[in-house]
């Protein structure tokens, strides 16, 4: 994969900024007893994404880090080509528009009228034929240290955040062992991960040796999107669909869900994961939900 140019390249490592300016906002309301209460929000935006001279689709998305999420989500939509170079990202904050523009001529008329919405929330599309992109994929293997997993666990999910600061909110994580290297949120868990995509191939990054965390729940699309990107390991607090167990199977991913404490569940690549980690020894979860104290069960 050919990395973008120097100019276009995001950092080499990236976590959540909570007091971040434009990304939440403080509303006036009222609690259970009628008493007055200000909160903090998420703000909403939609952000148009172009792909040389066509609109592609318009999202919505918190607005941070629009380079990536428009590079990822074409990377994604195989719409950018793993050869494709890559000349120009153009944000204008102004318009919500981000233009990727790139040295081959596109054309995709075709591939945006088979469109189909998916389960996921926040606009969340995959195309008809996004499964192509998985035909004869086998991804490479990675041992899983459990040990890794329940450092992951505890660092994320205490790391100050967007979702701690006013919940409502999704996020994807990429990881190499039990380092934290690149943190995205986002309304829409497949926003979040699109944006790691993106990050991969503006830096010309290669994910063959990390996982990725994601709050969400593991669903069809976000194997895909996972497989697509190429790292072959995927980790949530949350749970399953059939249809993604199926998919990560195919394709050689190891799947963990209900990752909670000294809790998880493996449904794919059991023979992958090194259990270096007595769970008897590792703190258990109390239950707990909502804003402050806790992602709830399908953050």
């Amino acid at each position: 994969m050919t990395p973008a140019p120097a100019m276009l390249r995001p950092p080499a490592r990236i976590l959540p900024d909570p007091h971040a300016p434009g990304l939440t906002r403080e509303v006036e309301g009222f609690d259970e007893t009628g008493a007055p209460r200000a909160t903090r929000v998420i703000e909403e935006r939609p952000l148009t994404l172009w792909l040389n001279g066509r609109e592609i689709v318009t999202v919505m998305t918190i607005g941070d880090h629009p380079e990536c999420l428009a590079v990822g989500y074409l990377a994604n939509q195989g719409m950018l080509r793993p050869d494709d170079v890559i000349t120009a990202v153009e944000h204008d904050d102004d318009l919500e528009v981000v233009v990727v523009r790139t040295a081959r001529e596109t054309d995709y008329e075709d591939k945006l009228a088979r469109r189909t919405r998916t389960s996921g929330c926040a606009v969340g599309t995959v195309f008809g034929d996004m499964m192509e992109g998985l035909d004869g994929l086998v991804l490479p293997e990675l041992e899983v240290r459990t040990s890794d997993l329940y450092a992951l666990s505890k660092a994320i999910n205490q790391m100050p955040s967007l979702y701690l600061e006013a919940g409502a909110i999704h996020g994807t994580v990429l990881c190499r062992g039990a380092e934290p290297l690149v943190y995205m949120e986002d309304v829409g868990r497949h926003n979040a991960v699109d944006k790691i995509a993106g990050w991969l191939r503006l830096r010309g990054e290669d994910a063959s040796d990390k996982l990725i965390y994601t709050t969400g729940r593991l669903t069809s699309e976000m194997v895909i999107k996972c497989a697509l990107i190429g790292a072959p390991a995927l980790a949530s607090r949350s749970g399953f669909t059939a249809w993604g167990v199926e998919i990560a199977r195919q394709v050689g991913l190891t799947l963990v869900g209900r990752l909670r404490g000294r809790r998880f569940l493996c449904l794919s690549g059991e023979a992958r994961l090194l259990r270096d980690a007595d769970p008897a020894g590792v703190a258990d979860e109390p239950r707990r939900s909502g804003r402050k104290g806790g992602r709830g069960a399908e953050a």
